[in-house]
């Protein structure tokens, strides 16, 4: 795509199916910096490069990372320094946040096993009262 491509905040939400306030929260918390056109400087003009980090904070929430971290990348990526210590850096958030989604699971898996071992207790009572009805409510 060329770099003279420009978008509306409006081009930009139906691409991304976001709401133009999502957008301007974006661009309040420094990831996007359009251009300001019209009276008063009121109408936005996303360049190519907007629409990218908007595309990279997008997929940088959907791999748990948060607004800042998400920042801090991306602008790494914007700067012309070496590409090394960008990466190393990216793959430190990514471990990080592996981890923790790791455990995440491995918490869920506990929870998941105790549920079955509650269901296989109950179902055993269940069968014990004979006529497979619903056992009656505990008392409180």
């Amino acid at each position: 795509m060329a770099s003279s491509t420009t978008y509306t905040i409006s081009d930009l939400a139906r691409e991304f199916d976001l709401t133009t306030r999502a957008i301007r929260f974006y661009e309040d918390m420094g990831l996007l910096s359009p251009r300001r056109e019209g009276p008063g400087g009121r109408s936005r003009v996303y360049s190519a490069r907007d629409r990218t980090r908007l595309k990279l904070v997008l997929r940088a929430k959907r791999l748990g990372l948060s607004l800042s971290e998400a920042k801090d990348l991306i602008d790494m990526y914007d700067s012309p320094r070496d590409t090394g210590p960008q990466l190393r850096k990216f793959l430190q958030v990514l471990a990080a946040h592996r981890r923790q989604i790791e455990e995440q699971m491995a918490d869920l898996q506990a929870t998941l096993d105790e549920i079955k071992v509650h269901e296989k207790e109950a179902r055993a009572l269940l069968a014990r009262l004979g006529d497979g009805s619903t056992p009656p409510e505990k008392a409180a």
